[in-house]
Order: structure tokens, then C-alpha cells, then sequence
């Protein structure tokens, strides 16, 4: 497929407010966090999902059972959350236009917004930086054109990509949405129940 974009999932930390419980495995709604957001993923337009692994990959890959995906172990987790994001690019096939990088601890995500931000992203013809925008702030999950992919290589420690969207604003396109699942992650016990 000529325009297609793959999800990677970063699901290689554990939160540090959670004491000795990986959260992605914590269960909300009946369901890992993780599950949460990865069937989001299988279920929208993207062609390939890709969960990056680290801490526990073991019990994340566990909690995954039954589902079509591709996951990249990341032995460098520990280094924060730019490894795991060089992990899933280094990992993505030549034909994706670009990469929907998806936080795994965001399981309130909806479906359609994944689908609204991939059909944003492929009509500005894979060039732009899509970004959801709920009222006035910025969320998740975010599209990568694969132009970016070499410089987002160079990043490190737990920022992930964010210097990248400031310093590129003029090719940021900002995607309306309603969903304020695309601003709420889950760090604390409270967040969870």
C-alpha cells in the first residue's frame, strides 16, 4: 500500500507513581491497560500495529494474546521513552507514509479519532505532523511523516518527540477533535479506579 501508516505503541516502561505494578497490566474496565489501546489500534485504519516491549515484555505480550500484532523488544528501555520510539521506527516497513505513535497508558483513546488524525494525515499527503487538538491543547497519539524518522533517531532520554513539534510548528497540523481521551493518561492508582 503506497499510503499507509503503521501504529507503534510505546508499552516498554512502567510508571514510577505505581510502586511495583507495571500500570499497563493494571486492569481498567475488565482489561490491561495495554489491551485497551492496542485494540483500539487493530481496530482502526492503520495497516500494521507494532507494540514496542521492555519492562515485564514477557506478562505485556501475555496480556496481548490473541492479537494480530508485531512486537519489538526494546533492551534499552530503561534509557526512556525515545529508545522505545527509535525501537518501533527502526522496526516500521519501508512502504508506511508515516507512524501513529501511541502511548499505551491512553486507553480512554476513541477509534474514530485514530481513523480521524490517519485520514488528516494522508490527505495533506503524508507530509505534515498530525496532531489531535481537544479545545485548546495538544494530545495523543501523533503522526510522524517518515522524512522525521532520521532525526527522531537522534533523540534520547523520556521527552519522546516534543522539541521535534516545536521545532518544526510550521508543518504541524492540528487535527479538531472532541475526544479527551487523546489527553488523559493513566500514571497513578487513583487514575486507574
Amino acid at each position: 500500500m503506497k499510503d499507509a501508516v503503521a501504529a507503534v505503541i510505546l508499552a516498554a516502561g512502567s510508571s514510577k507513581r505505581m510502586g511495583n505494578v507495571n500500570k499497563l497490566l493494571a486492569l481498567w474496565q475488565g482489561k490491561a491497560l495495554v489491551r485497551h489501546v492496542v485494540e483500539t489500534a487493530k481496530n482502526s485504519i492503520v495497516e500494521e500495529v507494532i507494540v514496542v516491549t521492555g519492562h515485564q515484555s514477557d506478562a505485556i505480550e501475555l496480556a496481548l494474546e490473541g492479537l494480530d500484532v508485531r512486537f519489538v523488544h526494546n533492551p534499552d528501555y530503561k534509557e526512556g521513552m525515545a529508545s522505545s520510539l527509535k525501537s518501533g521506527i527502526r522496526s516500521v516497513g519501508k512502504n508506511q507514509t508515516g507512524i501513529a505513535v501511541l502511548l499505551a497508558d491512553m486507553p480512554q483513546l476513541k477509534g474514530e479519532t485514530l481513523n480521524q488524525i490517519v485520514t488528516g494525515f494522508l490527505q495533506a499527503d503524508g507530509r505534515s505532523i498530525c496532531i489531535p487538538i481537544c479545545g485548546s491543547r495538544q494530545g495523543n497519539p501523533v503522526i510522524w511523516p517518515k522524512e522525521f524518522f532520521p532525526e527522531i533517531l537522534t533523540l534520547s532520554g523520556d521527552k519522546g518527540a516534543r522539541e521535534l513539534i516545536k521545532k518544526y510548528k510550521n508543518r504541524v497540523l492540528e487535527i479538531p477533535c472532541e475526544d479527551h481521551g487523546t489527553l488523559i493518561d493513566f500514571d497513578t492508582p487513583e487514575d486507574i479506579n
